[in-house]
């Protein structure tokens, strides 16, 4: 976060407008706890234990996965993350210059609704967590108003930390990664104590097919990821070096994901329910010791928080793009509101929150991912990024194009998205083209939506790309420059 802000307190009063370079002090090496407080989700060992239950895999199969995964998706975030140092501004901000004021409309609504669901599910995962803890700890048995209260509190706790702004999200995420730290070593002792790595390791192989769908359903998890990376590099300098905002960024996530993905694996032998379990979250916090249970009940409750703050944070910068003329720290309560009555329905109502949750994530990946294929191919032309243009929402603005949309971009989005869901399968939806190709017996749609809109967006002819404008000499400086000139 950058001092000026420190020095004005708490609350981070900047929207989406572009951060002024004297303001732009933060450091790479920040993003490492950002991503590690981003992937701190028990989530993850119920994928890895439906490698082992769905897909078939061993725990050799399964660490590939688990390495891929991150590698690939965060390797995508730390790409488009550069897109923040060079704009200074939030990626549906920037978004702008690719798309036009009125173009970006479309990805923008679309990520934004999308943003709705992803966090209701960490929403219902952190309420899970909190009632598992009462009844552990209180005996407290879950009821019908207990769930509701659960929820709310734990959206409350969410505003707050995303309503204060980036300094809270980020001093939040660096202690989580020191918990996690310690929560990882204690479900280590255990595992290593209480397995019998002998069944563990004549698990027979799965096929490749299924280590290829295993790296595609995790990794769509971090896709949800990409559209927001400029968030957090907003306020890094222009010289801030490009490799490390890929490096931190692919290091932070795999540093969780690779654990909790094998942990979830070596369970998923000995106790193969917890792959299909409709509360993964009280199912694990019963299988597990009392000792183990309450730290792990308590890691995935901060997990989840931080989760959805930094989704939420993201999404109140979204609302400001749709044209939400309300501070930032408003415009998140939006989602706030939205996520609570959705989780409401999810708790009361919802039979397999599993399912459901697999099916969402392979849709939203789709969703993310066509906005990713053009913004990402965008980026290999466009360098800088003019602030006034971003905030000029009028027909004058350098970034309105052909009445405020860039046909080349929306064109490409809306055919990449198209495509990517007649690729896409899922428990919800399954697309034409889902079956008898290996984009659809991969589960790679959101692969084939960032490949077809990206192409797509390179071939079609682009409205020109307008320089930043320079910023405004100091008053007097003309007339001064102009007596030196003549005494010379």
């Amino acid at each position: 976060m950058s001092k000026t802000a420190e020095a004005e307190g708490a609350l981070e009063t900047r929207g989406i407008e572009q951060v002024p370079d004297h303001e732009r002090t933060g450091r790479t090496r920040e993003l490492f706890p950002t991503w590690v407080g981003a992937n701190i989700s028990v989530l993850l060992l119920t994928m890895g234990a439906s490698l082992v239950v769905a897909y078939h895999l061993n725990l050799w199969q399964a660490l590939v996965v688990a390495v891929a995964a991150p590698v690939v998706s965060y390797g995508l975030v730390g790409l488009i993350g550069i897109s923040g140092k060079r704009g200074g501004a939030p990626g549906m901000a920037l978004s702008r210059a690719v798309f036009g004021q009125r173009g970006n409309l479309l990805p923008g609504s679309l990520i934004w609704v999308a943003r709705w669901g992803w966090e209701t599910i960490n929403a219902v995962t952190g309420a899970y967590a909190m009632l598992s803890i009462l009844d552990i700890v209180f005996g407290l048995t879950a009821d019908s108003v207990l769930d509701l209260v659960t929820l709310l509190a734990f959206v409350v706790a969410t505003f707050a930390i995303s309503g204060l702004g980036i300094g809270a999200v980020q001093k939040c995420n660096k202690y989580a990664t020191y918990l996690f730290g310690l929560f990882s070593v204690l479900v280590l002792v255990y595992l290593i104590v209480d397995t019998d790595w002998s069944k563990v390791f004549a698990h027979s192989a799965g096929s490749t097919a299924a280590v290829i769908t295993g790296i595609g359903m995790i990794a769509a998890g971090g896709v949800s990821w990409i559209p927001t990376a400029p968030d957090f590099t907003r306020y890094l300098p222009r010289t801030a070096s490009s490799r490390a905002i890929v490096g931190t960024s692919v290091g932070g996530a795999g540093i969780v994901v690779l654990p909790m993905v094998l942990m979830g694996a070596v369970m998923a032998v000995s106790t193969p329910d917890l792959a299909s379990a409709s509360d993964p979250v009280s199912f694990l916090g019963e299988i597990l010791p009392t000792w183990i249970a309450v730290p792990y009940l308590l890691i995935a409750l901060i997990g989840m928080l931080l989760i959805n703050s930094m989704s939420m944070y993201s999404a109140g910068f979204t609302a400001q793009t749709l044209g939400f003329k309300v501070p930032r720290h408003w415009a998140v309560s939006v989602n706030a509101v939205i996520s609570l009555a959705f989780g409401g329905v999810l708790m009361l109502v919802a039979t397999s929150f599993m399912g459901s949750f697999i099916a969402f994530l392979s849709l939203l990946a789709v969703a993310f991912s066509a906005w990713v294929g053009v913004f990402g191919a965008d980026m290999l032309r466009r360098t800088e990024y003019d602030g006034a243009a971003m905030a000029d929402t009028t027909r004058t603005s350098a970034y309105w194009y052909r009445g405020g949309f860039s046909p080349a971009a929306v064109a490409s989005w809306a055919i990449g998205l198209a495509a990517g869901l007649m690729f896409t399968t899922s428990d919800w939806f399954t697309g034409p083209l889902a079956h008898n190709n290996v984009v659809g017996e991969y589960g790679l749609g959101w692969v084939a939506t960032i490949v077809i809109s990206g192409l797509l967006y390179l071939a079609l002819p682009k409205p020109a790309v307008v320089p930043a404008a320079p910023a405004p000499a100091p008053a007097g400086a003309e007339s001064a420059g102009r007596r030196e000139r003549q005494s010379a």
